[in-house]
């Protein structure tokens, strides 16, 4: 089993070996492109982020910047849209539904280094991989752990450090992350805290 091969399978390996390092070389190239596409140009960034990415849904978008490891390795379903500086460390599988959005700097790391620093400075390194389900919302600067799953149709709170699971239909934040309460059919009548729709297509 190659290094490539040991980081797919969640074992410890070495970033530097067995054609890694040009792998990412060669996502940094395609990254490099999509944060330089003129703003408006929607059919080019579309083509660049298919590109990059192992799959992208139905009206995916990323908003510039953005940078990852490898890029195959993500893969977003349809209506995905995130904010400014998201950041994906995607040495393992990063899977995300349909109708997510982050907010502004969102880091979701699937890498990790031993604790031991005898350990750590063997350059082994590992990845984890993560999943987030449909219809998430994740606030800006939250940090998503690896192995983490985020349950579907639920929020994380700005600011949040994701270390364990989140289930489906939570309203979830803090550091570390911890469920608030269940998002219910209450919470439908309300855009903001106490604040009630005043239309009705929603």
């Amino acid at each position: 089993m190659n290094q490539r091969e040991r980081m797919l399978a969640g074992l410890p390996y070495k970033a530097w070996l067995d054609g890694l390092e040009e792998e990412r070389t060669a996502c940094k190239k395609k990254i490099y492109r999509y944060n330089q596409i003129m703003p408006g140009q929607w059919a080019e960034l579309d083509e660049a982020l298919r590109e990059l990415l192992g799959k992208a849904g139905k009206n995916a978008y990323i908003e510039p910047p953005f940078h990852c490891d490898y890029g195959w390795n993500i893969e977003v379903g349809d209506n995905f849209y995130a904010n400014y500086n998201l950041t994906v460390l995607d040495v393992a599988r990063v899977s995300v539904g349909n109708n997510v959005m982050l907010a502004p700097n969102v880091s979701i790391y699937t890498a990790g280094h031993p604790i031991h620093p005898a350990s750590r400075n063997s350059g082994y390194e590992y990845g984890i991989p993560i999943t987030i389900g449909d219809n998430v919302w994740i606030g800006g600067d939250v940090v998503i752990l690896p192995g983490v799953t985020i349950g579907s149709n639920s929020v994380v709170g700005a600011g949040s450090v994701v270390s364990k699971d989140i289930p489906d239909w939570s309203l979830a934040a803090g550091n570390p992350c911890r469920v608030i309460r269940k998002i219910t059919e209450e919470d439908r009548k309300y855009y903001y805290k106490d604040r009630v729709f005043d239309v009705e297509d929603y």
